[in-house]
Formats: C-alpha cells, structure tokens, sequence
C-alpha cells in the first residue's frame, strides 16, 4: 500500500430506481488504467445512523429482539436508528436508547464509524458504548413492543453463537465494545 490509487472518474450518474426510502444510482466510470465500467449504488438518506452497546452495570448489556424485514425473521442486537436531521451521534444514540430500551445514557464513547457493504451502498453508522443508564422513554417509531434482552458480555462468545444474533454490524458492535471494555477504558 505505498501507492495511492486515483478514485475512478464519473462520467455519467443517474437515478434508475426509487423508493420511499432509497435511490439506486448508475455509475458509468472510467478508471485510472482506462478500463471502462458501469456499477450501481444504493443510496440512502445520507443522514447516517447509530448503534449503541447500552451497559445496565459493569457486565449487563441490553439487547433488543425486533422483526427484521429483510430476513423475515426476529434478530437479536443493539438498539440503533437513523439520526435527525442536525442531531450529533450522541444525541441520536441517546434518543433511540430511549424510544427502544426506556434507558438515556449519562455516559456516551465512540467506538468506530462503520460501512455497510460499501461496494454498493452508501450507508454510514457510528457505534456507542453507553453507560450510566438511567430510565427515561420516548416514543418511538416501532410497530410492536421491543423485547428487552439482557446479556452477561462476559457470556459473548453464546451470543455470537446465538441463532438470532447474525447482524454484521451487531458483531462489530459487541466485539469493539468488548474489546473497548477489557481495556478499562471510560473516556
């Protein structure tokens, strides 16, 4: 990794499809060696998202078990959301934790700002450590009740076994906020 590559050029980008929700976007590129191609790319809101590793004490996180649409299926994982417009991860983090666990968090650490399959989508989500939990609710937008789950993260490895615990970005999550906590650090 001693030479940096040049970004291929843009040519020509158009919309070619459209949801409520995405756009999927075609890309006709040439790159620096001349070869020419065409990708598409889904893009989304652009407001970024957030995850967040809520702890109740030094080793209980709290996970949520929700419908996933897009496996039909019931996943378990971390409370998380996309942010509002003009909200900072931290904020974001704070208001899901409330709409979907009834917990704010006094104490907020930024692990890492991930991507989801960045060859095709442009999605961003930033991942939070919360601590000092303490209970408030909002509203949130959910079609049924969460199901609260609590979880020893010194039990991580039959959590990463578990059936319903597959989501990638739930992996990441645990194991950066695992890895963050053995450290002993807070700030």
């Amino acid at each position: 990794m001693d030479k940096k590559q040049e970004l291929p050029q843009i040519h020509k980008a158009e919309i070619v499809a459209k949801s409520r929700f995405f756009r999927v976007e075609g890309l006709q590129l040439t790159f620096s060696n001349g070869e020419e191609r065409y990708y598409e790319r889904m893009r989304g809101s652009g407001r970024g998202a957030v995850m967040v590793v809520p702890m109740r004490d030094e080793y209980t996180m709290l996970l949520v078990r929700e419908y996933a649409a897009g496996t039909h299926s019931y996943e378990l994982g971390f409370p998380k959301g996309l942010k509002d417009q003009g909200e900072t991860p931290e904020e974001a983090a704070n208001r899901e934790l409330k709409e979907e666990i009834g917990y704010g968090a006094d104490q907020l650490f930024h692990l890492k700002e991930v991507t989801t399959a960045p060859g095709y989508f442009n999605a961003r989500m930033d991942i939070l450590l919360g601590y000092s939990l303490y209970e408030e609710s909002l509203e949130g937008d959910e079609p049924e009740p969460l199901e609260i789950v609590p979880w020893d993260i010194r039990n991580w490895q039959a959590l990463l076994a578990h059936p319903e615990f597959s989501e990638a970005r739930s992996v990441a999550a645990l194991m950066l906020a695992k890895e963050h906590l053995e450290q002993g650090i807070r700030d």
